[in-house]
């Protein structure tokens, strides 16, 4: 009980800080960017390993630069994830916009569905939160629930804020089949790591054996759903772009995990352009091929 009243103070407290105007957060993140970076080393050495393992082709010094611009961008992604609880739609329209918001009608008015990749880049949060801004369909979002009940009802409070459908990964089948008679868009992350007991595929990614999840491929197939990829790109400080990058129009033509290679070796490329932008605080690769 003690453990649920703090945690409630700390996201009012969470919501307070959101209220803060944009500058005076990103000086709160200059902070924050020294203390993570220098002080308390977060994972620093999980970062390390996950550059020097992806990128053996780049310099230490090439390595330490996006090392550095990482937790930079970390500490500006904090602040903008909590300033999300309470960004005005017209902020959040002028800081995260479409570049070509007309493929979605595109694809509707054939009578096709759409399901799209996203990654751990640029900030996904603020992404998602535009997502439902995006058309008056169905607009589904497949999130990997955290274990922390309290933080994950409340993120997705806030992704849901301008009408989009929170979905979590195990129920995401069973939503599909309810909608099948609809026209919905669907997102989900695609470098999320399975647990081990769903591992039943790798690729080759960012110079690793990675397992990766099927959903997106299996859902694909089942609907015959255009697949997208749902790319976001750092304009400046607090500004972004969004792309809808078309992948696969007919998945039911496709071969096994064309659709899962087409869709991980396309974030793997914009990873390859902008590296600063992933999360590479995140145990990734925990699992390999030889454990199975």
């Amino acid at each position: 009980m003690l453990r649920k009243a703090a945690l409630n103070t700390g996201i009012f407290f969470l919501y307070l800080v959101s209220l803060l105007p944009f500058w005076f957060l990103y000086g709160v993140a200059d902070v924050i960017f020294l203390f993570l970076y220098y002080i308390i080393r977060y994972r620093r050495d999980v970062v390390w390993t996950n550059l020097k393992n992806s990128f053996p082709e780049r310099s230490e010094a090439e390595r330490r630069q996006i090392e550095r611009r990482y937790y930079r961008y970390m500490a500006d992604l904090m602040m903008e994830t909590i300033k999300m609880i309470t960004v005005s739609e017209q902020s959040l329209r002028k800081r995260m916009k479409p570049t070509n918001p007309e493929l979605v009608n595109h694809y509707f008015k054939q009578g096709r569905s759409i399901i799209a990749a996203a990654g751990h880049y640029c900030n996904w949060e603020m992404a998602a939160l535009a997502f439902g801004l995006l058309t008056t369909e169905k607009r589904i979002i497949v999130y990997k629930p955290q274990t922390n009940e309290v933080f994950n009802d409340m993120f997705n409070r806030v992704r849901a804020r301008f009408g989009a459908i929170l979905v979590a990964m195990r129920q995401t089948l069973r939503t599909m089949i309810a909608f099948k008679n609809e026209l919905t868009f669907s997102v989900l992350v695609s470098d999320q790591t399975p647990n081990y007991h769903e591992i039943n595929y790798f690729t080759n990614f960012l110079n690793q054996p990675t397992a990766v999840f099927l959903g997106i491929e299996k859902l694909a197939k089942m609907m015959d759903a255009v697949v997208l990829f749902y790319r976001i790109d750092r304009v400046k400080r607090g500004y972004y772009t969004y792309t809808l990058v078309p992948l696969i129009e007919h998945p039911k033509q496709t071969t096994d995990h064309e659709i899962t290679e087409a869709h991980v070796h396309y974030l793997e490329k914009m990873i390859q352009e902008n590296p600063q932008y992933w999360l590479w605080s995140h145990r990734r690769w925990k699992y390999k091929p030889e454990d199975f």
